[in-house]
């Protein structure tokens, strides 16, 4: 019999599922929020190019998610999981590399599509497994991982600062932690998916629903709101009065919020609904974004970080449930729309975020932005709630 520290498989997977969100989500798309100051102090790069190479990301995870669709993975939703991790631990490395701003676009384009790979075929995995064991209580665990990832990565920037080290040292530390991760993960995760007898009847198209549509676009926008202040909150702490000690302080924060999230707004949700938690994270965001460049010095990123890891992941899960119960009978339909316009957002926030304050000379007009943005994301849905 196999030794495992683990009382259940379930545990285990879960376990194993917060290591690969950390390694995949946490590092793998958001340490380029901590390393984006030191790269564009140290190789110039303005605004509008760190909004490019951000959205390359955002693209790749589009292009990702759409790549897993189908049943071409069938059985190998494992060695697919681990392969994306493998090349997000390799592809954080190679940023370290080049100072090409080309090469920044095609890495994280790549690193987009990978992590995209590790999100679709975890969740296959985790998710059946705890499923059959009735401990979805669990997937609280996985999710967690992201903001695991988030603040490992600012300790490991708050050391790399203190040595004065430069920007490409932050890569490579990621890079190592990745790896790290990877080789939990492959202890931890063994199995596939559990397999439920096939069913081959196509999904019937999306009910003409207003309130459908709305939860969907209203969706598109919460992807643009929030991904100006998780792109550039490290940046917008450089900018400001408050001391560059600060920066790895308030990224860290972002991500110790963000591991109680989910089953915080858990029981907030059972008892509202999950549009109407949705729309509240969204009024809740928005004060967040607002504050990040609306109250000087540290307070106003503080309070940012805090409030955007307290809500997106959760606003992510609330978003895709009150779709799912919108349209019950085409689930996987629903999701690939709902991730689509997602996905979309997140391309174009950071582009016109980048290209405004670059304009400006700051971020508070993108961010301000980016709270209406969020606002109205939640206007949209809330009289759709009941």
């Amino acid at each position: 019999m196999r030794m495992t520290f683990f009382p259940s498989t379930a545990v285990r997977l879960a376990f194993g599922g917060m290591a690969a969100m950390a390694v995949a989500m946490g590092i793998g798309r958001f340490v380029f929020t901590p390393i984006l100051p030191s790269m564009m102090d140290e190789l110039g790069l303005s605004p509008a190019q760190a909004g490019w190479i951000a959205s390359a990301n955002y693209l790749g995870y589009l292009v990702g998610a759409f790549a897993t669709m189908g049943a071409w993975a069938g059985g190998r939703e494992r060695s697919m999981m681990l392969c994306g991790l493998g090349a997000s631990t390799i592809l954080t490395a190679a940023m370290g590399l080049s100072e090409s701003l080309a090469a920044f676009l095609l890495i994280r384009f790549l690193a987009g599509v990978a992590s995209a790979f590790v999100m679709v075929f975890l969740a296959s995995i985790v998710f059946s497994h705890l499923d059959v064991a009735r401990k979805t209580h669990l997937q609280a665990v996985h999710f967690a991982g992201v903001g695991i990832g988030i603040s490992l990565s600012s300790v490991m920037m708050a050391l790399i600062g203190a040595f004065r080290a430069p920007w490409m040292d932050g890569w490579f530390g990621a890079a190592i932690l990745s790896a790290l991760g990877l080789i939990f993960v492959a202890f931890t995760i063994r199995e596939g998916p559990v397999r439920f007898a096939a069913t081959y009847a196509p999904e019937p198209a999306l009910p003409r629903d207003p309130a459908l549509f709305r939860v969907i676009a209203a969706y598109g926008l919460f992807g643009v709101g929030y991904i100006v202040t998780a792109t550039f909150l490290v940046a917008i702490v450089r900018e400001s009065d408050a001391a560059r000690s600060f920066e790895a302080l308030v990224w860290f924060v972002t991500g110790i919020a963000i591991i109680p999230s989910t089953y915080l707004w858990s029981g907030f949700a059972r008892r509202k609904g999950p549009a109407t938690a949705y729309a509240a994270c969204c009024v809740v965001e928005a004060i967040g974004v607002a504050a990040s460049v609306w109250i000087g010095g540290w307070v106003g990123p503080v309070l940012a970080g805090i409030l955007l890891g307290l809500t997106f992941v959760a606003m992510t899960a609330f978003g895709l449930q009150a779709a799912r119960i919108l349209a019950p009978q085409s689930p996987r339909r629903v999701l690939s729309l709902m991730t689509a316009w997602f996905g979309v957002g997140q391309i174009i926030g950071p582009v016109i975020a980048g290209l405004i304050a670059e304009s400006t000379g700051s971020y508070f007009v993108a961010s301000m932005l980016a709270a209406f943005v969020l606002l109205l994301s939640g206007a949209i849905v809330r009289p759709w709630s009941r």
